[in-house]
């Protein structure tokens, strides 16, 4: 919990189910997605038919998703179950990644070794070529769940996104810095709950539940604290 959410007003709190999309053929090979439009494969699929169990007992009042097909197409099982429209708000979507999206980090680092090396820094203000920076990510991504938190103060929402905006949301909960790779554990069509205050304090309950994906494929790991250590030549 956040030393900022201490003593928050219960009748204030929107409790808020975020949700990473469903696992893509571009998770799988490590490509950088950004916003570029890519669809579910079949393990996503599974993943968010799973999800759509996980969530059946939950009392949600609103559904809202990226406007990226891999987000939607994760929602839609959800949605079916709680019998609620998929709300869009393309403040959920993922970083953009500029011309990296694409490409995996191995043709990066040979195409563009400058490039590569100035974003393994994990410094909050650089990004690819026509990218959004991580300061500009984090203000448009927050802002979002903020203000959609703010909208249905005291009920339950359920949002489906992107790993980078649960990164976002992880680093704000625990007032970490943006600099530095990622910290948090986000495995697709994972369980994370959170509560929202009036003030827009956010406290993490749940993060990182995948009992409900049990038995299907093991995920890919995107280690960006191995990619800072390389960078850094250790």
């Amino acid at each position: 919990m956040s030393a900022s959410s201490a003593g928050l007003d219960n009748r204030a709190m929107t409790d808020v189910i975020l949700i990473r999309h469903g696992e893509t053929d571009w998770n799988r090979a490590m490509r950088f997605q950004g916003q570029t439009d890519v669809p579910l494969n079949a393990v996503g699929l599974a993943q968010a038919d799973r999800l759509s169990g996980r969530v059946a007992a939950e009392s949600v009042h609103h559904l809202v998703s990226s406007d990226l097909k891999r987000a939607l197409q994760t929602a839609e099982p959800a949605a079916s179950q709680l019998g609620l429209p998929i709300a869009t708000d393309a403040g959920l979507r993922e970083q953009c990644f500029g011309d990296a999206e694409g490409l995996t980090a191995d043709e990066i680092r040979a195409r563009r070794p400058a490039d590569w090396s100035r974003w393994t820094s994990f410094q909050a203000d650089q990004s690819f070529e026509g990218g959004e920076s991580t300061r500009r990510f984090h203000t448009r991504s927050i802002a979002a769940l903020r203000s959609l938190a703010a909208a249905h103060a005291g009920r339950t929402l359920l949002l489906v996104t992107h790993g980078g905006v649960l990164d976002m949301v992880f680093r704000t909960a625990r007032a970490l810095s943006l600099d530095g790779p990622r910290m948090a554990e986000i495995p697709n069509a994972g369980f994370n709950r959170v509560r929202v205050d009036a003030d827009g304090a956010i406290e993490i309950v749940v993060w990182a539940d995948t009992t409900h994906l049990e038995g299907l494929p093991s995920q890919p790991v995107y280690d960006q604290t191995r990619l800072a250590r390389e960078n850094r030549g250790g």
